[in-house]
């Protein structure tokens, strides 16, 4: 009989030890410690991402003041009125909640759009007043500076988006691709112009609007059609 019940107990164990490993909501605390680690690591990925694009901002900065292009230093603006869309993806992991991560989420995918209805109206703008771009060496740089800063940015932010399910961390890594396309438009426009084409600015900056467009709304089935526990879908 003692056997028995040690046996009982020792099979019991065995189970509760299973339910752990395997996420079986046996104990609250366990899923407590999930969430935990789950959010440090979004909240990690989150803060390397800005500490990435803060370097990009700052390198931008400095080529600014060299050069005072007003191009550069709109792009620059750009970047890091972006950049702010971090803060609501943060607050989200550091609340642990599945909901807030949807709505930060929603809230990128605001912010993209918006990004593509500013571009589209500096496009029509070009279109019909065409401004001369100077410093186009430069501005080529600066450009790819925010491309590749941008892109890195984007990379670690989705990665750990799929890795996590989460919809705000992939739709923010598509907001840093965003910008990073807008950074590669100004160094397309630069090659553009200097090989004697004028309206390689507007025609760039309405591809790219295109291009963000497109990234708004599969960005916005992802978060919408994303829930708890369940992988990420990206479209």
């Amino acid at each position: 009989m003692h056997d028995e019940h040690d046996d009982h107990g020792h099979h019991q164990g065995e189970r509760h030890a299973k339910g752990h490993r395997d996420g079986e909501p046996g104990h609250s605390h366990g899923l407590v410690d999930r969430s935990i680690v789950r959010s440090r690591a979004g909240l990690r990925a989150v803060m390397l991402s800005l500490g990435i694009l803060g370097v990009t901002a700052l390198v931008q900065a400095a080529i600014f003041v060299l050069t005072g292009s007003v191009a550069l230093l709109a792009d620059l603006i750009h970047n890091i009125g972006d950049a702010a869309t971090a803060i609501p993806v943060g607050v989200a992991f550091l609340l642990r909640s599945f909901r807030a991560e949807k709505i930060a989420g929603l809230f990128v995918v605001l912010a993209i759009f918006v990004s593509a209805c500013v571009a589209l109206y500096a496009t029509i703008l070009r279109f019909i007043d065409p401004q001369p771009l100077s410093h186009l060496g430069v501005l080529a740089a600066a450009g790819m500076i925010g491309f590749v800063g941008n892109e890195i940015a984007a990379q670690v932010r989705l990665r750990a988006g799929r890795r996590l399910s989460s919809p705000a961390l992939i739709a923010d890594g598509n907001h840093a691709r965003v910008d990073g396309y807008v950074s590669l438009g100004v160094v397309i426009s630069a090659f553009g112009v200097a090989l004697g084409f004028e309206l390689a600015d507007p025609i760039v900056g309405l591809a790219i609007t295109l291009v963000i467009l497109k990234i708004t709304w599969d960005s916005w089935r992802t978060v919408r059609d994303t829930e708890p526990g369940a992988p990420a879908h990206e479209h």
